[in-house]
């Protein structure tokens, strides 16, 4: 992602801990929030980054990374099946740190592609390799007879007998079953019919950019990729192309320019069908450096498609998988009264907001109720705060950070909780005073410049 400053407009709406039960991730059935934990059938956060969607024998399921809190050293690629794109089931670690090698203790491991083999029947996992500086890239593959086992690390991915020494990559598989490999900053590579090298380079796009994904619409091929600003989020852009050989045509961002594609990086499109039309949709990733395991969300949302014009007109902080329409996100919650609100004394009251930049400070809330909603403002001085619900035992049920960084202002739901048997629970809002930094390969320093948590409300079910 290439670092330029934009107009940040204020959007409107807009590890892991563990519960002892979920019935569904949100308070009603089919609803996708976006920017927020999301939880599998046990209660525990969703952990798949740089993430992929395949459909196998009428079911989804979600490759991604497995991160971490502590390092971005590779601990695994984790897979996740669900009927309907919003209630996930873990299924399985499928691909582990390996005892040695590109995939061996102290490597990097990022965006994990998975596509079936059409002429072997095989599952084939790809993925980019590298070390920990980010110096020795190479392209990797797995493969695995079924979709969610144990996946086999068979070495670099070969073109003309040599590995793919580049990094951020991507995957397509064309409506003949042809497979390509994306690669950023521009080559797209036609793969072997076993999927298990790569035979030719089908394209090159010039003036792409990097986390490329690419998807097939009324006959036009579409293009999208994002600047190079390391964890920072960008305005994505793309392009379309007639054949996938070219030729390739920039068209531009798909989200209003200043939003920094609303937060996120695209990581790949997902084809909905809805009857005799197929509607794309849009994965991105809301990273969270350093703690990408407790704090880094998703956005995912419908792309409209006229001719060689892709956009996402608006943000949509919930919507629904069904009927594609948004929801507004805290229709039926209630807000707590300000009388059943514990708020420590260095929080300040501005513009509907309570904040504090205090580390231990806390805002606590005890309600009855399933689930609790926070709303609260991101923005360029934010922090991470501590998120926990206890029982009336004092027993914890979940814990996770949220991150209230973002370069672009975006008031909102910051937190959903995993929905819990009716009982009385409390919610406490930490502030952990650190604030989320990272520097790229030149160590330009980026992310916040404080450590600011910012809330509007909280409310229940």
């Amino acid at each position: 992602m290439k670092l330029i400053y934009l107009l940040c407009f204020t959007l409107l709406a807009g590890c892991a801990g563990r519960a002892t039960h979920t019935d569904t991730q949100a308070s009603k059935p089919g609803l996708i929030y976006n920017g927020v934990p999301w939880y599998d059938d046990q209660g525990n956060i969703i952990n798949a980054h740089g993430a992929c969607i395949v459909q196998d024998n009428g079911r989804y399921y979600l490759f991604g990374e497995w991160k971490s809190d502590e390092s971005n050293a590779f601990p695994g690629f984790s897979c996740y099946s669900s009927d309907d794109l919003v209630n996930w089931h873990f299924e399985n670690v499928v691909l582990r740190v390996q005892p040695d090698g590109i995939m061996g203790p102290g490597r990097v491991g990022e965006r994990v592609k998975v596509m079936k083999c059409p002429s072997t029947g095989e599952y084939v996992m790809y993925m980019h390799s590298d070390d920990l500086g980010y110096k020795d890239p190479y392209t990797a593959y797995a493969t695995c007879s079924t979709i969610a086992g144990d996946y086999q690390l068979q070495g670099p991915l070969l073109y003309n007998g040599k590995p793919i020494k580049r990094w951020d990559m991507g995957t397509f598989q064309d409506t003949d079953g042809t497979g390509y490999l994306l690669i950023h900053h521009g080559p797209i590579y036609r793969l072997a019919d076993d999927y298990k090298s790569v035979v030719a380079e089908a394209a090159h796009v010039k003036g792409m950019g990097e986390s490329p994904a690419l998807f097939k619409k009324n006959g036009t091929y579409y293009l999208l990729t994002s600047n190079l600003t390391s964890w920072e989020k960008n305005d994505n852009f793309y392009f379309t192309a007639p054949s996938i050989s070219g030729p390739w045509t920039r068209q531009g961002t798909f989200c209003p320019e200043g939003t920094l594609t609303y937060n996120s990086q695209t990581t790949f499109v997902l084809p909905l069908r809805r009857g005799n039309d197929t509607i794309p949709m849009f994965m991105g990733d809301r990273w969270s450096y350093p703690h990408q395991a407790s704090a880094a969300t998703y956005v995912w949302m419908p792309m409209k498609v006229e001719g060689t014009s892709l956009s996402i007109p608006a943000y949509w902080p919930c919507w629904d998988i069904h009927t594609l329409k948004p929801v507004s996100p805290t229709e039926g919650w209630e807000a707590l009264p300000d009388d059943s609100l514990h708020i420590t004394a260095d929080w300040v009251q501005r513009d509907s907001l309570w904040c504090s930049r205090t580390a231990g400070e806390t805002w606590q809330a005890t309600f009855h109720g399933t689930q609790a909603l926070l709303t609260g403002e991101s923005n360029p001085h934010g922090g991470y705060a501590r998120v926990s619900l206890t029982n009336q035992q004092g027993d914890t049920l979940h814990s996770s950070l949220v991150d209230f960084y973002s370069k672009c202002p975006d008031r909102g739901v910051r937190f959903l909780s995993p929905r819990l048997p009716q009982g009385t629970y409390t919610l406490t809002i930490e502030v952990t005073g650190e604030r989320p930094n990272w520097t790229d390969k030149t160590r330009t320093l980026y992310g916040s410049d404080d450590t600011f948590v910012c809330i509007e409300s909280i409310r229940t079910l």
